[in-house]
Formats: structure tokens, sequence, C-alpha cells
């Protein structure tokens, strides 16, 4: 049947990123762990960015993930903000590239779409299906939960035609 493998999903933000881990063989999917990284909103940004790379480097050390997947980024109207959120979706994307990861991207109503079947709820209705999905699943912030149904979406996504030409030029 093949093995299984572990995907570790990525929701970044500044203050907090969050981290899912699931493992996909065939059709099943097993919760494998979750959690957030936070960073010193008192510190500088260098400092809060080297939190969040060392945080997400000490996970991937741990869970030993065999691809990732990040959520895009949204533009906003606070561009300062949006600015930000950036600079912690390349921390997010930089890490496990480093280790030799792939590393997919998924927009968030792709996410939702996957994992409620519409491109567009709120977070209780995706916390539920992540639950319903992976009864296993425990997630300690919004964050997690999130990085968990991105997780999810790549598990469904990554033997795609188009995700496999990516993964062959990368």
């Amino acid at each position: 049947m093949g093995q299984a493998i572990r995907i570790i999903g990525i929701d970044p933000g500044l203050r907090r990123t969050g981290w899912g881990i699931v493992e996909s063989l065939g059709n099943s999917l097993r919760f494998v762990g979750s959690g957030t990284v936070r960073s010193d909103i008192k510190a500088d940004l260098a400092s809060r960015l080297c939190q969040l790379h060392d945080g997400l480097a000490e996970i991937l050390h741990e869970h030993m993930p065999h691809e990732a997947a990040v959520e895009q980024t949204f533009v906003n109207k606070d561009a300062t903000a949006t600015l930000k959120l950036g600079q912690a979706r390349g921390i997010a994307m930089l890490v496990p590239a480093r280790a030799g990861l792939p590393v997919a991207e998924y927009a968030p109503n792709a996410v939702k779409k996957t994992v409620i079947g519409v491109g567009h709820g709120d977070k209780k209705q995706i916390h539920m299906m992540v639950k319903v999905l992976m009864p296993k699943a425990t997630f300690d912030t919004d964050d997690a939960a999130d990085a968990l149904a991105i997780a999810i979406c790549h598990a469904h996504h990554r033997t795609s035609a188009a995700h496999q030409a990516r993964l062959a030029t990368a």
C-alpha cells in the first residue's frame, strides 16, 4: 500500500505561528501533533523572526516530516501588517526548505474548500471539521487548528498531477 507520508502544515504569523502534523497513508489521515510557536511581542522584529525560525526548526527536528505546506498570505488594508506577515511567512517557508522538504503553498480559500467543502467559512467550521476528520486531534490555538487544516489540504492535493509537476521541477 505504500509508506505513510508525514506532513507539516504551517499557519504563519508574527505573534503566533501554528503548526500541525498529520500522517497520510492512502485515504487515511492520522494526527501526529500540533502547537504554536510564539514570538516575544516586546522584542525587535529580527529577534522575533529568529524566535519563529528556531521554534519551527525544533519542531521539524523532533517530528521529522517529509513534506510541508504553508498558507499563502492574504493582503489586507494595513500594509505594515501585511509586510510583517510576509516576513513571518518567509521564515515558515525557509525552515522546511532548508531541511530539504518540498514546500507547497495553499490559498486560504483552497484550504477551506478542501476541509469544509466551501471556500468561505469561519474558524469554528474549520475546527469542527478538523475534529471530525481526526477525532484525536488536539490544538492549543486557532493557529494550530488552521495549520492542521493546511496539512489536511496538502494531504488531499499532494497527488494531483499539477502538484507532482511542481515537485519534479523543485
